[in-house]
Protein backbone atom coordinates (compact mmCIF):
# COMPACT_ATOMS: atom_id res chain seq x y z
CA UNK A 1 0.00 0.00 0.00
CA UNK A 2 1.80 3.15 -0.77
CA UNK A 3 2.18 5.78 1.98
CA UNK A 4 -0.21 8.42 2.69
CA UNK A 5 0.63 12.02 1.65
CA UNK A 6 2.50 13.92 4.03
CA UNK A 7 1.27 17.28 3.39
CA UNK A 8 -2.30 17.53 3.74
CA UNK A 9 -3.19 21.35 4.02
CA UNK A 10 -1.85 24.04 1.43
CA UNK A 11 -1.53 25.80 4.50
CA UNK A 12 1.01 24.26 5.58
CA UNK A 13 4.63 26.49 6.13
CA UNK A 14 6.50 24.57 3.83
CA UNK A 15 3.59 25.08 1.28
CA UNK A 16 3.06 28.45 1.54
CA UNK A 17 7.15 29.32 1.35
CA UNK A 18 7.13 27.29 -1.77
CA UNK A 19 4.06 29.07 -3.55
CA UNK A 20 5.62 32.93 -2.93
CA UNK A 21 8.56 31.54 -4.97
CA UNK A 22 5.65 32.17 -7.96
CA UNK A 23 6.57 36.24 -7.17
CA UNK A 24 9.99 37.61 -8.21
CA UNK A 25 10.44 39.76 -5.21
CA UNK A 26 10.51 36.68 -3.08
CA UNK A 27 12.87 34.88 -5.39
CA UNK A 28 15.20 37.09 -5.12
CA UNK A 29 15.22 37.48 -1.46
CA UNK A 30 15.28 33.85 -0.97
CA UNK A 31 17.63 33.26 -4.16
CA UNK A 32 15.15 30.13 -4.70
CA UNK A 33 12.72 29.52 -7.92
CA UNK A 34 10.51 26.88 -8.89
CA UNK A 35 11.11 24.20 -11.50
CA UNK A 36 8.10 22.05 -12.21
CA UNK A 37 7.57 18.76 -13.89
CA UNK A 38 9.78 15.44 -14.41
CA UNK A 39 12.41 16.69 -17.03
CA UNK A 40 13.24 20.02 -15.23
CA UNK A 41 13.58 18.16 -11.81
CA UNK A 42 15.50 15.68 -13.49
CA UNK A 43 18.08 18.24 -14.25
CA UNK A 44 18.09 19.65 -11.24
CA UNK A 45 18.67 16.76 -9.46
CA UNK A 46 21.99 15.88 -11.12
CA UNK A 47 22.88 19.52 -11.72
CA UNK A 48 25.48 19.55 -8.68
CA UNK A 49 28.19 22.37 -9.61
CA UNK A 50 31.25 22.20 -7.42
CA UNK A 51 29.09 19.07 -5.56
CA UNK A 52 26.80 21.83 -4.29
CA UNK A 53 22.81 20.34 -4.59
CA UNK A 54 20.81 22.99 -6.76
CA UNK A 55 17.64 21.09 -6.04
CA UNK A 56 16.60 21.65 -2.16
CA UNK A 57 13.51 20.74 -2.01
CA UNK A 58 10.94 18.43 -3.96
CA UNK A 59 6.89 17.99 -3.39
CA UNK A 60 5.53 15.00 -5.30
CA UNK A 61 2.11 13.30 -5.25
CA UNK A 62 2.17 9.83 -4.19
CA UNK A 63 1.50 8.84 -8.63
CA UNK A 64 4.22 11.14 -9.63
CA UNK A 65 6.68 9.60 -6.76
CA UNK A 66 6.16 6.17 -8.29
CA UNK A 67 6.11 7.09 -11.49
CA UNK A 68 9.56 8.89 -11.21
CA UNK A 69 11.08 6.73 -8.84
CA UNK A 70 14.41 7.46 -10.32
CA UNK A 71 14.03 11.16 -9.88
CA UNK A 72 12.92 10.71 -6.68
CA UNK A 73 15.78 8.72 -5.67
CA UNK A 74 18.50 11.20 -7.06
CA UNK A 75 16.33 13.83 -5.32
CA UNK A 76 17.38 11.98 -2.39
CA UNK A 77 20.51 11.72 -3.42
CA UNK A 78 21.17 15.13 -3.79
CA UNK A 79 20.25 15.87 -0.17
CA UNK A 80 16.78 17.57 -0.99
CA UNK A 81 14.01 17.08 1.34
CA UNK A 82 11.17 15.04 -0.65
CA UNK A 83 7.44 15.35 0.60
CA UNK A 84 4.86 13.34 -0.23
CA UNK A 85 1.50 15.73 -1.07
CA UNK A 86 -1.37 15.25 -2.30
CA UNK A 87 -3.24 17.00 -5.67
CA UNK A 88 -4.09 20.01 -4.19
CA UNK A 89 -1.17 20.91 -2.48
CA UNK A 90 0.86 20.31 -5.76
CA UNK A 91 -1.70 22.61 -7.84
CA UNK A 92 -1.33 25.21 -5.04
CA UNK A 93 2.39 25.42 -5.27
CA UNK A 94 2.34 24.57 -9.37
CA UNK A 95 1.53 27.64 -11.58
CA UNK A 96 0.59 25.24 -14.74
CA UNK A 97 -3.02 24.24 -15.52
CA UNK A 98 -2.00 21.16 -15.47
CA UNK A 99 0.51 19.86 -12.62
CA UNK A 100 2.76 17.05 -13.43
CA UNK A 101 2.85 15.43 -10.08
CA UNK A 102 6.56 17.22 -9.19
CA UNK A 103 7.26 20.75 -8.05
CA UNK A 104 11.16 21.39 -7.34
CA UNK A 105 12.43 24.34 -4.89
CA UNK A 106 16.18 25.67 -6.78
CA UNK A 107 19.11 27.88 -5.24
CA UNK A 108 19.79 30.22 -8.60
CA UNK A 109 22.33 29.31 -10.73
CA UNK A 110 23.27 32.10 -12.67
CA UNK A 111 26.79 32.45 -13.12
CA UNK A 112 29.34 35.67 -12.86
CA UNK A 113 29.70 37.46 -16.38
CA UNK A 114 33.50 37.76 -15.62
CA UNK A 115 33.62 34.10 -15.25
CA UNK A 116 31.93 33.51 -18.78
CA UNK A 117 34.30 35.68 -20.49
CA UNK A 118 36.96 34.05 -18.82
CA UNK A 119 36.16 30.76 -20.47
CA UNK A 120 36.52 32.24 -23.78
CA UNK A 121 33.28 31.08 -25.11
CA UNK A 122 33.08 30.49 -28.92
CA UNK A 123 28.95 30.90 -29.31
CA UNK A 124 27.40 33.37 -26.88
CA UNK A 125 23.11 34.41 -26.83
CA UNK A 126 22.85 37.81 -25.84
CA UNK A 127 19.47 38.03 -24.65
CA UNK A 128 19.23 42.44 -24.75
CA UNK A 129 15.30 43.93 -24.29
CA UNK A 130 13.65 40.46 -24.57
CA UNK A 131 10.56 40.95 -22.26
CA UNK A 132 8.67 37.29 -22.90
CA UNK A 133 10.00 34.54 -20.48
CA UNK A 134 8.61 31.84 -23.15
CA UNK A 135 10.42 33.04 -25.64
CA UNK A 136 13.38 33.77 -23.02
CA UNK A 137 13.19 30.35 -22.08
CA UNK A 138 12.98 28.73 -26.13
CA UNK A 139 15.83 30.77 -26.86
CA UNK A 140 18.13 29.29 -23.82
CA UNK A 141 16.82 25.93 -25.36
CA UNK A 142 17.92 26.46 -28.71
CA UNK A 143 21.37 28.16 -27.05
CA UNK A 144 21.93 24.98 -25.84
CA UNK A 145 20.88 22.68 -28.34
CA UNK A 146 23.24 24.42 -30.86
CA UNK A 147 26.18 24.00 -28.40
CA UNK A 148 26.62 27.68 -26.94
CA UNK A 149 28.79 28.23 -24.23
CA UNK A 150 26.48 30.90 -22.78
CA UNK A 151 23.68 32.55 -22.61
CA UNK A 152 23.56 36.12 -21.42
CA UNK A 153 20.66 38.36 -19.90
CA UNK A 154 20.82 41.67 -19.79
CA UNK A 155 19.53 43.72 -17.41
CA UNK A 156 16.75 45.38 -19.34
CA UNK A 157 15.21 41.25 -19.93
CA UNK A 158 12.83 39.27 -18.01
CA UNK A 159 13.78 37.57 -15.45
CA UNK A 160 15.28 34.04 -15.91
CA UNK A 161 13.61 32.49 -12.45
CA UNK A 162 10.28 33.04 -14.03
CA UNK A 163 8.20 30.08 -14.00
CA UNK A 164 7.16 30.28 -17.56
CA UNK A 165 10.82 30.88 -18.53
CA UNK A 166 12.09 27.65 -16.46
CA UNK A 167 9.82 25.38 -17.72
CA UNK A 168 10.46 26.78 -21.79
CA UNK A 169 13.81 25.63 -21.40
CA UNK A 170 12.90 22.01 -20.44
CA UNK A 171 15.72 21.80 -18.04
CA UNK A 172 18.64 23.48 -20.59
CA UNK A 173 18.76 25.92 -17.62
CA UNK A 174 20.74 23.75 -16.01
CA UNK A 175 23.35 22.76 -18.58
CA UNK A 176 25.08 25.89 -19.50
CA UNK A 177 26.49 28.94 -17.37
CA UNK A 178 23.68 32.09 -17.54
CA UNK A 179 24.74 35.39 -16.38
CA UNK A 180 21.79 37.97 -15.24
CA UNK A 181 21.33 41.89 -15.11
CA UNK A 182 24.24 42.63 -17.54
CA UNK A 183 24.01 45.66 -19.18
CA UNK A 184 24.24 45.96 -22.73
CA UNK A 185 26.74 47.62 -23.04
CA UNK A 186 29.10 45.99 -20.67
CA UNK A 187 27.69 42.96 -22.18
CA UNK A 188 29.15 43.88 -25.42
CA UNK A 189 32.43 45.53 -24.50
CA UNK A 190 33.29 42.45 -22.31
CA UNK A 191 32.77 39.93 -25.60
CA UNK A 192 34.65 42.37 -27.93
CA UNK A 193 37.95 41.83 -25.44
CA UNK A 194 37.15 38.35 -24.86
CA UNK A 195 37.88 38.56 -29.34
CA UNK A 196 33.57 37.21 -30.02
CA UNK A 197 32.47 38.93 -32.93
CA UNK A 198 28.95 40.67 -32.27
CA UNK A 199 26.46 40.29 -34.22
CA UNK A 200 23.05 41.51 -33.98
CA UNK A 201 19.84 39.80 -35.22
CA UNK A 202 17.46 42.13 -36.22
CA UNK A 203 14.88 41.97 -39.62
CA UNK A 204 16.00 45.58 -40.38
CA UNK A 205 19.75 44.63 -40.88
CA UNK A 206 21.98 45.23 -43.92
CA UNK A 207 23.39 42.28 -44.04
CA UNK A 208 21.41 38.88 -44.48
CA UNK A 209 23.00 35.66 -42.89
CA UNK A 210 23.12 33.81 -46.07
CA UNK A 211 25.41 36.71 -47.34
CA UNK A 212 27.79 36.39 -44.30
CA UNK A 213 28.22 32.56 -44.39
CA UNK A 214 28.74 32.63 -48.56
CA UNK A 215 31.68 35.54 -46.94
CA UNK A 216 33.21 33.07 -44.53
CA UNK A 217 33.03 35.54 -41.72
CA UNK A 218 31.25 32.91 -39.23
CA UNK A 219 33.81 30.61 -38.45
CA UNK A 220 35.27 32.88 -35.46
CA UNK A 221 33.85 33.02 -32.15
CA UNK A 222 30.39 34.82 -31.82
CA UNK A 223 27.74 36.12 -29.69
CA UNK A 224 24.30 36.92 -31.01
CA UNK A 225 22.23 39.56 -29.54
CA UNK A 226 18.45 39.12 -29.83
CA UNK A 227 16.21 42.01 -29.13
CA UNK A 228 12.45 42.37 -28.02
CA UNK A 229 9.36 40.36 -29.26
CA UNK A 230 7.35 43.27 -30.76
CA UNK A 231 10.04 45.99 -32.11
CA UNK A 232 13.59 44.28 -32.32
CA UNK A 233 17.02 46.02 -31.29
CA UNK A 234 16.35 49.54 -30.80
CA UNK A 235 19.20 51.95 -32.28
CA UNK A 236 21.59 52.36 -29.86
CA UNK A 237 21.68 48.64 -29.43
CA UNK A 238 22.73 47.72 -33.22
CA UNK A 239 25.08 49.82 -32.88
CA UNK A 240 27.30 48.42 -30.83
CA UNK A 241 27.62 45.32 -33.02
CA UNK A 242 30.07 44.60 -35.65
CA UNK A 243 27.21 43.57 -37.85
CA UNK A 244 23.72 43.73 -38.23
CA UNK A 245 22.28 40.42 -39.60
CA UNK A 246 18.80 39.40 -40.90
CA UNK A 247 17.48 36.20 -41.54
CA UNK A 248 16.22 36.22 -44.92
CA UNK A 249 12.99 35.33 -45.73
CA UNK A 250 12.37 33.76 -49.07
CA UNK A 251 8.46 32.92 -48.87
CA UNK A 252 5.43 35.18 -48.43
CA UNK A 253 5.51 34.57 -44.23
CA UNK A 254 6.12 38.78 -42.93
CA UNK A 255 8.33 37.89 -40.05
CA UNK A 256 9.77 35.15 -37.81
CA UNK A 257 9.23 34.78 -34.17
CA UNK A 258 12.00 35.67 -31.98
CA UNK A 259 12.75 31.97 -30.83
CA UNK A 260 12.83 30.63 -34.35
CA UNK A 261 14.97 33.17 -35.66
CA UNK A 262 17.39 33.21 -32.88
CA UNK A 263 17.21 29.03 -33.69
CA UNK A 264 18.15 29.84 -37.38
CA UNK A 265 20.97 32.29 -36.48
CA UNK A 266 22.71 29.60 -33.63
CA UNK A 267 22.77 27.27 -35.50
CA UNK A 268 24.09 29.15 -38.89
CA UNK A 269 27.02 29.76 -36.37
CA UNK A 270 27.44 26.77 -34.95
CA UNK A 271 27.69 24.73 -38.43
CA UNK A 272 30.21 27.77 -39.69
CA UNK A 273 32.45 27.07 -36.56
CA UNK A 274 32.52 23.42 -37.02
CA UNK A 275 33.07 23.83 -41.03
CA UNK A 276 37.17 23.63 -42.06
CA UNK A 277 38.92 26.34 -40.69
CA UNK A 278 36.11 27.43 -38.03
CA UNK A 279 37.02 27.99 -34.31
CA UNK A 280 35.53 24.75 -33.71
CA UNK A 281 37.79 22.78 -36.36
CA UNK A 282 39.55 19.74 -34.89
CA UNK A 283 43.28 19.32 -36.61
CA UNK A 284 44.15 16.26 -36.77
CA UNK A 285 47.66 15.30 -34.81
Amino acid sequence: MPPAPELISPRSPRVSAARRLAKRNFRGKERLFLAEGPQAVREAAAHRPGGHATLVELFATVEAAERYADIVAEARDAGARVHLADEQVIADISTTVTPQGLVGICRFLDTPFEQILAARPKLVAVLAHVRDPGNAGTVLRCADAAGAEAVVLTDASVDLYNPKAVRASVGSLFHLPVAVGVPVEEAVAGLKAAGVRILAADGAGEDGLDDELDKGTMGGPTAWVFGNEAWGLPEETRGLADAVVRVPIHGKAESLNLATAAAVCLYASARAQRAFGGCRTVTPS
